[in-house]
């Protein structure tokens, strides 16, 4: 099967890095030098994404959101044109799971197959191979990609039809963002009474509060780095889909839509393109606390 992939930013350029270690690779990504960095690597570099289409059976596609999708798909980029019949895309976005079944509808009348493949780990967990895939798809076809997205990590979930996989990543995305906003309103609460991010930080991840968060987020605190893996962008963008998808499937989500509101507020103060740890920076002002360093 030949593999192609479609956006080779954090997340993307961390999943081709992992599939070049055993397939051959054709690579696009708007910007020339992500796609030098990973012909570096040994990946082919395609003219463009329609060309990269015509030359693969599985297009893989990691891109901001559904929106881009789209427009690669049935827009400018026209890759949907380009696909042959029999061909699969597998779509990496965390994206809306409706416009993802809208999207393999079109596809599937010309004899393509859309799938949806969402990853949870980050950019750390794509480099060290254990991020988790979410994969939506027919069995079949589930049965055919399994092998090659064990690539990049054992952690493959067949999570049901085309649409699923996006649904599991919005339930672990907001529970992501929702456990990173209790943990720093606590941190404020128990630094501004004596206790120092060092100690909490030592105790967190020992006892039942141990999460992620407090074993990722905190030793960035601790050090001051607030360095871009994640935006705030992104992050909102996640939660509001979430709340959305409870909304339209009338499943009530009051704590998912104060955590959309806390994420807007930070995007609104710090800015879109800042780390989501920049979160940190609403409990300190409101606690009259420094959390991070």
């Amino acid at each position: 099967m030949r593999l192609g992939y479609i956006g080779l930013g954090n997340m993307g350029g961390a999943l081709a890095r992992r599939l070049l270690r055993e397939h051959p690779l054709r690579v696009f990504d708007l910007r020339p030098e992500a796609v030098a960095r990973l012909a570096e690597a040994r990946a082919i570099p395609a003219q463009s994404a329609e060309a990269l289409a015509r030359e693969s059976d599985l297009v893989m596609t990691c891109l901001p959101t559904s929106r881009e999708v789209r427009e690669l798909l049935f827009g400018e980029g026209r890759v949907a044109d380009a696909l042959e019949s029999g061909a699969i895309l597998a779509d990496m976005t965390t994206g809306d799971p409706a416009e993802t079944r809208e999207m393999a509808a079109r596809l599937l009348a010309k004899g393509v197959r859309m799938v949806d493949a969402p990853v949870s780990g980050g950019p750390h967990g794509a480099n060290a191979g254990t991020i988790a895939i979410m994969v939506g798809a027919p069995e079949e076809v589930y049965a055919r990609l399994r092998p090659i997205f064990a690539t990049i990590s054992p952690n493959v979930f067949h999570t049901g039809a085309v649409g699923t996989g996006h649904v599991m990543k919005l339930v672990n995305n907001v529970v992501g963002a929702g456990v990173r906003a209790v943990t720093f309103e606590a941190l404020a609460m128990g630094i501004k009474n004596g206790l120092s991010l060092e100690t909490l930080t030592e105790v967190l991840q020992k006892g039942s509060a141990k999460s992620a968060i407090t074993e990722l987020a905190l030793p960035r605190l601790s050090k001051g780095d607030f360095a871009v893996s994640f935006t705030l962008a992104l992050m909102l963008k996640d939660v509001r889909l979430a709340t959305k998808l409870g909304s339209d499937s009338a499943s009530p989500m009051p704590l998912a839509g104060l955590v959309r509101e806390l994420y807007q507020t930070a995007t609104n103060k710090q800015g879109a393109e800042k780390d989501v740890l920049e979160l940190v920076r609403l409990f300190e002002e409101a606690a009259g606390v420094a959390i991070a360093r």
